[in-house]
C-alpha cells in the first residue's frame, strides 16, 4: 500500500511540476530559429507578468531589435515605435517608446547578467521599465542589481547570436534590424 501512495505522489509531483514550469516558459521566434526562455516569476513577478501580457497579446510580434551591440546585448521591445508592421513604426524613434501600460517599479534581484540573461531596459529612473528588454551576449556584471533580470535563454542562444549587429559608433543603432517574429508562452 505504501508503494502505491509513493508512486501516486511521484506521478502527481512530476505532472504538477511540469505544468507549473510550462507557465514560466516562452518561445521567442527569430528569423534563424526558436529561442526557449525560462522566466523568473519568483524574483521578478511584476516584470514577468508584464512580459507575458504583452507577448501573449501579440504586442512583441514584428518588433525590431533596434539596438544591438556586439559583445554586449540585443535590445528590443519598443511596442510603440518599434513594431515594423504598425502605422506608428519609426525606426529613428525605436527605443524611446513603450506600451500603453504604466511603468513598473524595479524588482532588482541577485541574479547575474550572464550570457543569455533577459533583463528590462529602462531610463535613468529605476522605476521606468515598461516593455523594452535586452538579451546579454556575454556576462555584464556592471548591470547586476541595477536592472531587473526576469529570464534566461535555456535553448537557442545560437539564434540570438545571429541577430544583426548595430553601428558601434551610433550606440548600437541598427539600420535594417532583425525583428521578433513572435513571442508566446507555451
Amino acid at each position: 500500500m505504501n508503494k502505491f501512495f509513493i508512486k501516486l505522489l511521484i506521478i502527481f509531483f512530476l505532472t504538477t511540476n511540469q505544468s507549473m514550469s510550462g507557465e514560466s516558459m516562452m518561445i521567442l521566434k527569430l528569423k534563424d530559429g526558436d529561442v526557449k526562455i525560462e522566466l523568473f516569476d519568483d524574483v521578478a513577478p511584476n516584470h514577468v507578468k508584464r512580459i507575458k501580457e504583452l507577448a501573449n497579446g501579440g504586442k512583441y510580434d514584428n518588433v525590431v531589435f533596434h539596438r544591438v551591440i556586439d559583445g554586449f546585448m540585443a535590445q528590443t521591445g519598443d511596442v510603440k515605435f518599434g513594431n515594423s508592421s504598425s502605422k506608428d513604426f519609426n525606426l529613428s524613434m525605436a527605443g524611446m517608446g513603450g506600451s500603453d501600460l504604466p511603468n513598473l517599479n524595479q524588482e532588482f534581484n541577485n541574479l547575474p547578467h550572464d550570457r543569455g540573461t533577459l533583463s528590462m531596459a529602462r531610463s535613468s529612473d529605476p522605476n521606468s521599465a515598461n516593455s523594452q528588454f535586452f538579451i546579454c551576449f556575454k556576462p555584464a556584471p556592471f548591470l547586476d542589481k541595477q536592472y531587473t533580470v526576469f529570464g534566461k535563454v535555456i535553448e537557442g542562444m545560437e539564434f540570438v547570436d545571429k541577430i544583426k549587429r548595430g553601428d558601434e559608433s551610433n550606440n548600437g543603432a541598427v539600420s535594417d534590424p532583425d525583428k521578433i517574429i513572435s513571442f508566446k508562452s507555451f
